[in-house]
């Protein structure tokens, strides 16, 4: 199995990155303009050809490139094609590599959506930077929807929750403990917030199954899941509550394989400091969690920044594989994340590594890497391998193939809306309204005796299962005939579709009727993947 290709050291050997290391983690750094962003395309598209699925975030929109092939006609192929000659290439040719887009926004990109309750009200809390009253009164939101049979998938339902709970404060004060109007409207207050960096469109269903993120082609080739970035990085809040997500959900559904021949998936994060920059202070505390634990389940997370001193020092000490571009020492901050940079790596005594990083030309980079023994290896001034596929992005006919064949084609694009606590509460609300008029007009008495207006979810097991199964069929299949009607083609299987769907809401109904909830998440797995 053929290690990741770095360049050319100036010591004359190659630089490699072991793949059985790669899961230890990484840095890539440099100022802006140095080629920082081309050597993470150099590395992806490496992993991918080594059968590793990558996932990365396209945050100046120019990675989408990574999709198609180079060309002689672009206007700097000479230089990719001088260097690759300089360094030793022999077989260097232009080469595509398999990828798959996402965006939350599902404008440039399969839409990726979670539900409320898979993120859970812990989670919430700490990235709406609740204090302990508010992420207490938001447990009991959780817990009273749960036990009522309620389904918090949307924002939508999240906040008629929140309404309801300030409405009703005194009797849920009665069962669960001190509610008060003021924690609910802190709580709400932050939701605004969310909901208007465009929250709304995050959490709702059909939700991502993590799975569609580790695949390889027919080739053996892993997929490159390229998320496009550009907008969402303008929305922190809501770049932050995808990013603890995501890792929280691989770290949850891999089983643990302590050091692979190869990672299962690999993450880069570009502009990377501009994860923590104004982000909710749990941030950096849940990274460097995931970041110390989700290494045992093969996965390798690479930072790529303009400063080394952008990220954290207790995450910069998980990364033992780097790679330093060029830094300009113009400010005081500049000389110290110089200084800083060069203490980081392990002493070569041919070279003065503070004076290197500022004299590395484009394209030139110091590099250290885990050896078999997982010891960093000497710093090397290092001649980067140019990349294989597209500098610069993809037109939008270009990507609308892409996303023609992808094999999540038609799995996500169409949003399913299930009866869920919004729709709940509002008809529990329209019924109170439509019972009182009516007991003005006939009189209490007479209106006892007819049939209640809109059953009770959570009557019976065997009801509810059949209506969620048979609604979310209706919904899965009703989607994919319109898509098949507008002339595109879907792989979606409706009864998969279906199982997804009903999972959870089976899940949460079981796990009442057994005396066990919260079981629905569990069910959701399980079941959904079951009934495929």
């Amino acid at each position: 199995m053929r290690d990741i290709f770095l360049g050319l050291g100036a010591d004359g050997n190659g630089q490699e990155l072991r793949l059985g290391r790669a899961n230890r983690h990484g840095l890539i750094a440099g100022a802006t303009g140095t080629g920082k962003t081309v050597t993470l395309q150099t590395i992806a598209e490496q992993f991918s050809a080594a059968g590793v699925p990558v996932f990365l975030a396209d945050v100046k929109g120019d990675l989408s490139g990574i999709s198609m092939a180079g060309s002689p006609q672009f206007k700097h192929a000479d230089k990719l094609e001088g260097r690759a000659r300089e360094i030793g290439l022999a077989d260097y040719a232009y080469s595509d590599n398999p990828a798959v887009f996402w965006d939350i926004y599902g404008e440039q990109g399969h839409p990726v959506r979670t539900t409320i309750s898979e993120m859970g009200p812990l989670l919430l809390s700490r990235l709406m930077d609740l204090n302990e009253t508010q992420e207490g009164v938001l447990n009991i939101v959780f817990r009273f929807a749960d036990e009522q049979g309620m389904l918090l998938l949307d924002l939508e339902d999240l906040q008629a929750m929140l309404a309801f709970t300030a409405e009703n404060a005194s009797e849920l004060s009665a069962k669960y403990g001190n509610v008060t109007r003021a924690s609910v409207g802190a709580i709400q207050r932050q939701l605004l917030m969310l909901d208007s960096q465009g929250g709304a469109r995050f959490f709702g269903e059909p939700a991502l199954e993590i799975q569609d993120f580790i695949r390889c082609d027919d080739q053996g080739r892993g997929f490159i899941n390229v998320l496009a970035a550009d907008r969402l990085m303008r929305s922190p809040k809501l770049y932050a509550t995808f990013l603890l997500w995501l890792l929280s959900e691989l770290f949850e559904a891999l089983p643990e394989v302590g050091d692979p021949e190869k990672p299962k998936l690999v993450f880069f994060f570009d502009e990377a400091h501009l994860l923590f920059d104004d982000a909710p202070k749990a941030l950096p505390d849940s990274v460097e969690q995931v970041v110390r634990l989700i290494r045992s389940k093969g996965v390798g997370v690479y930072f790529v920044t303009q400063n080394p001193i952008d990220i954290p020092e207790e995450i910069a000490g998980q990364l033992g594989n780097r790679v330093q571009h060029a830094l300009r020492a113009f400010t005081p901050r500049d000389k110290r994340a110089i200084k800083a940079a060069a203490e980081t790596f392990r002493i070569n005594p041919d070279l003065d590594v503070e004076a290197a990083i500022t004299e590395l030309r484009v394209g030139e980079a110091l590099v250290s890497t885990l050896d078999g023994d997982g010891a960093p290896t000497v710093v090397q001034r290092t001649l980067i391998a140019p990349p294989r596929s597209r500098l610069g992005p993809v037109t939008e006919k270009e990507r609308a193939i892409i996303q023609s064949i992808s094999p999540c084609e038609g799995k996500y694009d169409a949003r399913i809306d299930r009866e869920s606590a919004g729709e709940v509460l509002a008809a529990k609300a329209a019924d109170a309204a439509a019972t009182a008029e009516e007991v003005d007009e006939k009189g209490e008495e007479q209106v006892r005796k007819r049939e209640r207006r809109h059953p009770s979810l959570w009557d019976g097991v065997g009801s509810r299962v059949a209506k969620a199964a048979a609604g979310a069929a209706a919904a899965s299949a009703g989607s994919i005939l319109a898509q098949t009607l507008k002339g595109r083609k879907s792989r979606a299987n409706p009864g998969a579709s279906a199982a997804s769907a009903a999972a959870g809401t089976i899940g949460d109904t079981l796990g009442r009727a057994i005396g066990v909830p919260g079981i629905g998440r569990f069910a959701r797995n399980l079941i959904g993947g079951l009934m495929r």
